[in-house]
Parts: structure tokens; C-alpha cells; sequence
């Protein structure tokens, strides 16, 4: 079930009652390939939502163990899905390794499936996600933008290329083994900046930036931010693609999704 963050409380059961059967089912078919000598390791992807109620920023890996635990059944879910690759190598010896992918940004998303159309003043939400819905909604002329909350949650958007680069050594470095790791940038990002980025890319100064502030959502964490170290020091893992960067390939494939009809 791909969503963002309404899909938390809008799919509450069904999150984490789907999940954890595929979770169950594929772990169970992993300890019998690794018992039969088919696998050697399972690489599991969990989420930076196991962080949902860190209080330490940075936020190191460990911390999900220390912390209150998650608010949101997507979050506790995902954190269910470490421990199971915890449990099996506990008890039945299965190498694992997890990775926690930190706001992936990139081109090819779809429009999340949902009961019914969530909107953002005039425009309607498309992916759920904070990237891709405040493009869509600048190239379509809203004015002012409405974002979510007062805009001073922190976010790391990290490219998906360089989230596929890190999750590829995760899974062939022989020091990873029965590690987990943050994969993220190392760049903290408010929503305003992000905002007012997009804004500036797409109008220039054409334009004065305008904000309206819509009501968050219930699990809207104000911060989240990864401690990178131990992704560089094991993996030699570092995320260098800039926001800027990103925003140069997503823009004009959004654009692109509007004038086909597609968001």
C-alpha cells in the first residue's frame, strides 16, 4: 500500500494487519531457503518512522530501542518488521541486514490509491507525499501555496539513486551483516525551505512567495533526523545528490503528469 502520511490513520488496521502477513510469509519462506542453503541473507527495508517519537537529533542507529514507540501502527509496523529479522536470527541463525531509507525523492511515483480525494485549497492531492504534491501544486498556480503544519518540520529528502546505491552495498558488504543502517543525506530541510524552493524554481521572481497553513496531520513528526555516520564509517555510503538536484528531474516529470492528465 503506497501512501504518505494520511495513509497512517486513514488505513490504521490495514497497514499493519497487511504488512505483517507479508512480512510473515516472506520471512518464513526466507529461514526455509537459508535452512536448504538457497539464501544466504535477507536485506530488509524498514522506514526513518520507527523514529517517530525519537527525542535525541541525530538520531543513531540503536535509538528505536531506546525510544517510546511509534505512534502510528504504519511506524510500529515497521519496526515490528526489524524485530523480525531479529527473531529469525535468533532463532534460527538467518543473516539480515536493515535499512532505513529517509524521505526518498525521485521520478515515477502513481497516485496513491485511496477511498476518496484528499484536497489542499483548490487542488488535489496526488502522492501523498510532500515532494511531488507541493510541485504539482505550484506548476497548477495555487497562490498562496497551502502547506501543511507551520512548515518548520525537518525533513532529509534523499535521492532514490542514492538511496538504490546504498541499499546495493548494504546487501553486498560483508560488514553489514546483521547491521542496520540510516541511509539519508545529510542536509536538513524545513518544509518552508522546501516550499519556497519549488516556489522560486517554478515562478522565478515573478512571483511574491505566498504561504497559507493548512491543519497537519495527526502523525506529522516535526523532526526527523538521521545520524549518517555509521552508513559512511561501514558502507562508505554517502547521499550527494542536493535538493536542488532533485528538484531539476522531478519538476519537469511532474509537469509532464499534469498535461498527460496523470495528477
Amino acid at each position: 500500500m503506497i501512501g504518505g502520511i494520511s495513509y497512517f490513520h486513514e488505513f490504521a488496521y490495514d497497514l499493519l494487519a497487511e504488512n505483517e502477513r507479508i512480512c510473515a510469509a516472506t520471512f518464513d519462506g526466507a529461514i526455509s531457503a537459508f535452512r536448504n542453503g538457497r539464501l544466504q541473507k535477507i536485506t530488509v527495508l524498514s522506514s526513518s518512522m520507527v523514529f517517530e517519537s525519537a527525542s535525541v537529533f541525530p538520531t543513531p542507529e540503536g535509538a528505536q530501542q531506546t525510544s517510546p514507540p511509534p505512534r502510528s501502527t504504519y511506524g510500529f509496523q515497521k519496526l515490528a518488521t526489524e524485530y523480525f529479522a531479529r527473531g529469525a536470527h535468533e532463532q534460527y541463525g538467518l543473516p539480515y541486514t536493515i535499512v532505513r531509507p529517509f524521505n526518498c525523492v525521485g521520478i515515477g511515483e502513481r497516485r496513491a490509491l485511496r477511498d476518496h480525494d484528499v484536497m489542499s485549497g483548490n487542488v488535489k492531492l496526488a502522492m501523498s507525499h510532500v515532494v511531488p504534491d507541493l510541485v504539482q501544486k505550484v506548476l497548477k498556480g495555487q497562490d498562496p501555496l497551502r502547506i501543511l503544519g507551520d512548515g518548520r518540520q525537518v525533513r532529509h529528502y534523499t535521492y532514490g539513486g542514492d538511496l538504490a546505491r546504498g541499499i546495493r552495498l548494504a546487501m553486498e558488504s560483508p560488514a553489514a551483516t546483521n547491521e542496520d543502517f540510516n541511509l539519508s543525506t545529510a542536509q536538513s530541510t524545513t518544509v518552508r525551505e522546501l516550499a519556497e524552493l519549488i516556489w522560486k524554481k517554478v515562478h522565478g521572481n515573478t512571483r511574491p512567495f505566498r504561504l497559507e497553513h493548512d491543519p497537519p496531520f495527526e502523525h506529522d513528526v516535526q523532526k526527523r533526523i538521521p545520524d549518517v555516520g555509521k552508513a559512511k564509517r561501514v558502507l562508505q555510503f554517502e547521499a550527494t545528490t542536493t535538493l536542488d538536484q532533485m528538484l531539476d528531474e522531478v519538476i519537469p516529470w511532474i509537469k509532464a503528469e499534469i498535461d498527460a492528465g496523470r495528477v
